[in-house]
C-alpha cells in the first residue's frame, strides 16, 4: 500500500467487486417478485405437461414415472394423497425436501391449484393430481440444480472480470505511474541542486501539464541559481576592491620602516575615507534593495508637490553639478505645481539616483534638462535627459540589472555600486509605474519614470 502503483490496482479491484455485489443484491431486490412469478408459471406449465403426459401414457409404475419426471424437469415433486402420507422425488440426491404445510395439501385435495406466499418457506406450486381414482396433491419446488448453475456461472464471470481487468488495469496503472515515477526523480534531482532537468512527457493530460510545469520551474530555478551566482560574484567584486585598497595603505601606514612623506600620508588616509565610504554606500544599497523586494517594506503615501520636491533634490546636487559647470533646468506644467500621491522617500531616492547619474556622466559645461508632463490625466511623467556621453544599444537591456556597469560609465566612474538604477527601478515598480531609457552614443541619455497621479491601491479605497 505504500506505491501508487499497487494502490491504483488494489483500488480497481475493490471498485469491482463492490459494484458487482452491489448490482447484484439491487437487481434481486428490484426483480425478486418478478423472478417468483416467472419461476411458478414455469413449474405449473411443467407440472400441467407432466399431468397430461401421465393420463396419455397411464404408467403402471407411478414411483416410477414421477422419478422420470423429476429428473427431466429438474424439479423436485412431492406427492401427497388423501391420508396424509407424502413420497418425494428429488433430481439431486441428497438434498434434503422440505414438507409442505398441511393446510396447503388440503386446498390442492379439494382441486384448488397452489401458489407458495410470503407465509410459505420457499418457493413451490401446487396442483390436483389422480391416479387409478384417488387424489393427490402434486408440488413442484424449485431444484438447486439450476440454481448451482447460475451461481457458478456468476462466479466464473466474476473471477475472468476480476481477472482480465486486473491484467488492464497492471498496465494502465504502469502507464499511469511511469510518469510519476520520473516526476519524482526529477524532483529529487532539483533538491539536490542539479537543475539539467528535462522530463520529456509528451501528454496532453494533467500529467502532461505537471511535467512542463516541472521543466519550467527547473529553468526558472536555474535561472535564479544563476543569477544568485552572478550576485555572490559581483557582491565579492564589489566589496574585494575597496578592501584591498584599505588594508594596503593601511599596512604601508603601520609599516615603521617606510618613510612616507606627509603628503602621501594624507593621500592615503583620503583613499581609506573614500573607499570606506564606498563600502558603507554599497552596503546601504544592499540593505535598501533587499528591503524594497521583500514584502515588509514600509509604504506611506502621502499628496505632495512633486516638481517641489525635484527642485529640492537638484539644491541638494548643486555642489556636483556647479562643480562641472553644468547647467540644470527643470520644465514643468504652469499652474499650482503637480500634484502626486506616493511614497515622498521613496521617490526622492529615484529622483536622487537618476539626476546622480545624469550629471556623473556629463562632461564639463554640459547640460541636465528635467521635463515634467501629464501624457495622460491620470498618470505623471518626469524624464532626465543629459547630454553625456550615452549607453550603448546592447545595454539598454540590462542597466537595471543589480552590479551591472556599462563599460564607458565603469571607465568613466568606479565609485559607483551599480545598484542605483535597479533601486530606481524596483520603486517605480511599487508605484505601479514604468521607467524607460533612451540613448545614443555620444549624445546623452533620457531616462522617463511614468507614475500614476494616485496609486492604484489607494484609488481603490
Amino acid at each position: 500500500m505504500k506505491t501508487l502503483y499497487v494502490r491504483v490496482v488494489l483500488t480497481f479491484l475493490a471498485t469491482i467487486v463492490i459494484s458487482l455485489i452491489s448490482s447484484l443484491l439491487l437487481s434481486l431486490a428490484l426483480f425478486q417478485s418478478n423472478l417468483n412469478t416467472t419461476g411458478k408459471n414455469d413449474m405449473i406449465a411443467a407440472g400441467d405437461r407432466m399431468i397430461r403426459v401421465y393420463e396419455q401414457t397411464n404408467p403402471s409404475d407411478l414411483n416410477a414415472f414421477m422419478d422420470n419426471m423429476a429428473e427431466l424437469v429438474s424439479y423436485t415433486l412431492q406427492l401427497y394423497d388423501a391420508n396424509g402420507g407424502m413420497n418425494s422425488y428429488v433430481p439431486t440426491k441428497g438434498k434434503k425436501v422440505e414438507a409442505i404445510n398441511p393446510e396447503s395439501v388440503r386446498m390442492v385435495l379439494r382441486g384448488e391449484p397452489y401458489r407458495s406466499q410470503g407465509k410459505d418457506s420457499g418457493t413451490f406450486v401446487g396442483l390436483p393430481f389422480s391416479s387409478e381414482g384417488k387424489r393427490y396433491a402434486l408440488f413442484l419446488q424449485s431444484s438447486t440444480k439450476n440454481e448451482i448453475t447460475l451461481i457458478r456461472l456468476f462466479f466464473t464471470i466474476l473471477f475472468l472480470m476480476l481477472a482480465i481487468g486486473s491484467l488492464c488495469i497492471l498496465i494502465a496503472g504502469r502507464y499511469l505511474v511511469k510518469p510519476l515515477q520520473a516526476m519524482t526523480d526529477a524532483t529529487k534531482r532539483l533538491a539536490k541542486g542539479n537543475f539539467e532537468v528535462e522530463l520529456k512527457i509528451n501528454r496532453r493530460d494533467e500529467l502532461g501539464t505537471l511535467s512542463r510545469s516541472i521543466n519550467d520551474m527547473a529553468r526558472e530555478i536555474k535561472q535564479m541559481e544563476r543569477m544568485r551566482q552572478d550576485f555572490v560574484s559581483n557582491v565579492s567584486h564589489e566589496i574585494q576592491s575597496p578592501l584591498t585598497s584599505i588594508s594596503g595603505f593601511a599596512k604601508a601606514l603601520k609599516d615603521g620602516n617606510l618613510v612616507i612623506a606627509e603628503d602621501d600620508r594624507v593621500q592615503y588616509l583620503e583613499i581609506i575615507v573614500t573607499e570606506s565610504d564606498r563600502l558603507s554606500r554599497l552596503s546601504d544599497n544592499l540593505l535598501k534593495l533587499a528591503s524594497l523586494e521583500s514584502d515588509h517594506h514600509p509604504f506611506e503615501t502621502e499628496l505632495f508637490n512633486l516638481d517641489e520636491q525635484i527642485r529640492r533634490v537638484i539644491v541638494a546636487c548643486e555642489p556636483q553639478w556647479s562643480d562641472k559647470s553644468i547647467r540644470v533646468e527643470i520644465e514643468s506644467p504652469s499652474g499650482s505645481g503637480v500634484k502626486i500621491t506616493a511614497d515622498r522617500d521613496q521617490l526622492n531616492q529615484v529622483w536622487m539616483n537618476l539626476l546622480g547619474n545624469a550629471i556623473k556622466f556629463t562632461p564639463r559645461d554640459g547640460e541636465v534638462l528635467i521635463t515634467i508632463s501629464r501624457p495622460h490625466p491620470h498618470e505623471i511623467a518626469v524624464a532626465i535627459s543629459d547630454s553625456g556621453i550615452g549607453i550603448a544599444p546592447e545595454d539598454l537591456s540590462s542597466i537595471f540589472e543589480r552590479f551591472y556597469k556599462a563599460d564607458k560609465s565603469r571607465a568613466q566612474d568606479r565609485s559607483g555600486s551599480g545598484l542605483g538604477l535597479a533601486i530606481s527601478h524596483k520603486i517605480v515598480s511599487l508605484h505601479r509605474g514604468s521607467i524607460e531609457v533612451k540613448s545614443t552614443i555620444g549624445l546623452g541619455a533620457t531616462f522617463t519614470v511614468t507614475l500614476p497621479a494616485i496609486p492604484p491601491s489607494d484609488s481603490a479605497i
